[in-house]
């Protein structure tokens, strides 16, 4: 295998919870709560000063002109008015996200320290964080909704649903994160569907659960596991949602080192994930130089202490890698691990969340996050070694970037 990444590729970046900055820039207020509360947390926690003369300038055009913002503006004039401005600073992990989104759950189990003293009144009775949903996320590409993203062993994996897949309904109304699925947990929901383009729709039947994120993301990562054989080679397969649940590395390392995956001639790890987070040494379970070693008490019953991968691994990346998956990437990748996809996302500064008045939650970039020798991810993103596009509208569950960094791996084997 190829050298440890030096340490100090790493110092500095830290991923979720970071202290105010404390400029106490004076910009001008609107009146209205949610917009002046945005204006005060980014003129006295966004990571870089220099960009909140173009933000002083984003907010003034919003208080000026006929329409100008008040505190007796709309619910949407106010939604567009926070977007714009906070477009204005031109940075990852700075955005708002609200409780009609499966995005405001997952952040606020990530960054469930930052925001508290809230969980228990968002998320009652236990404080935990939870939405009513089925395991796919989707995105909109020309004017139509296609499923982006099954969770590996949700309700819509088993109930069949592909990535690709075009979603006309939901009980016959349109598709709404939360809402298609509120007050239907224990029950099901007739999902309307179509998997290529011109031909009938069908319709899934999906459970409904509630789900906790960081849990389905973990249950994500171990369902995602599979080994294949290919000229009397075993090729595993492995995919990293997110970095920031608790046990999702352990849950690899264990697979790695005592699961299905030990007996691998070599590994793909797929880092097209939802969200970044975790520790910045992440990558070092493939390209560490310390050697395996487990704890052995009284008992005799072993624990892993520490894994290392020593066969050869590919890694699959796209605009889903980012934040901590995108240093991950960087990492493999000046270890000489070869990549295949297309470009990561270039979000790489470390984020806090701050709730606001409406209980809606604004992401924050509060620190810059800088590689050895002044590397930025940020706006840059890494290249993959073997780029390969994925054309998401009727995929049909086909996977050409998986497809070719099996072929990848498949080729080292046989060189090797």
């Amino acid at each position: 295998m190829p050298a440890k990444m030096p340490c100090a590729l790493f110092a500095g970046v830290l991923f979720l919870l970071l202290p105010a900055q404390g400029f106490g820039l004076d910009l001008p207020r609107s009146g209205h709560p949610i917009f002046d509360r945005v204006v005060t947390l980014v003129a006295d926690n966004f990571h870089d000063p220099s960009a909140l003369g173009g933000f002083d300038a984003a907010v003034r055009r919003e208080l000026e002109g006929g329409d100008r913002l008040n505190a007796k503006s709309t619910t949407p004039q106010v939604d567009a008015a926070v977007e714009r401005i906070l477009a204005s600073l031109d940075a990852s992990h700075t955005a708002r996200f609200k409780q009609d989104s499966i995005a405001y759950y997952e952040l606020a189990d990530i960054f469930r320290f930052a925001i508290r003293k809230d969980m228990k009144r968002l998320f009652p009775p236990d404080g935990r964080a939870s939405y009513p949903g089925i395991g796919m996320v989707t995105r909109t590409e020309n004017g139509l909704l296609f499923v982006s993203d099954v969770y590996d062993g949700s309700p819509a994996d088993k109930a069949g649903i592909r990535v690709g897949d075009e979603v006309l309904s939901v009980d016959g109304a349109p598709y709404r994160e939360i809402e298609s699925f509120r007050e239907r947990i224990g029950k099901t929901v007739d999902i309307n569907l179509r998997r290529r383009a011109g031909t009938a729709p069908f319709t899934a039947t999906v459970s409904v659960e509630r789900l906790r994120p960081l849990s389905t993301f973990e249950k994500a990562i171990e369902n995602s596991v599979d080994v294949s054989e290919s000229e009397g080679r075993r090729i595993g397969y492995l995919r990293l949602w997110t970095l920031s649940s608790p046990d999702g590395l352990d849950i690899a390392a264990r697979e790695l080192a005592t699961g299905s995956l030990k007996d691998a001639d070599g590994i793909v790890v797929d880092l097209r994930g939802r969200w970044g987070g975790g520790p910045p040494d992440a990558a070092e379970l493939f390209v560490g130089d310390t050697p395996n070693f487990r704890l052995v008490p009284r008992s005799g019953k072993d624990m892993l202490a520490n894994v290392r991968w020593r066969r050869p691994v590919v890694a699959i990346i796209d605009e889903g890698s980012r934040s901590g998956l995108e240093l991950f990437a960087y990492a493999l990748k000046a270890n000489g691990i070869p990549l295949v996809g297309t470009r990561t996302a270039g979000a790489l500064l470390a984020g806090r969340a701050y709730l606001l008045p409406d209980d809606s939650l604004l992401e924050l970039a509060v620190s810059d996050a800088v590689i050895d020798d002044g590397v930025r991810l940020e706006g840059r993103g890494v290249e993959p070694d073997v780029t390969v596009p994925f054309p998401l509208p009727y995929a049909d569950g086909r996977d050409p970037q998986r497809d070719a960094a099996m072929e990848e791996m498949r080729r080292i084997l046989v060189k090797g």
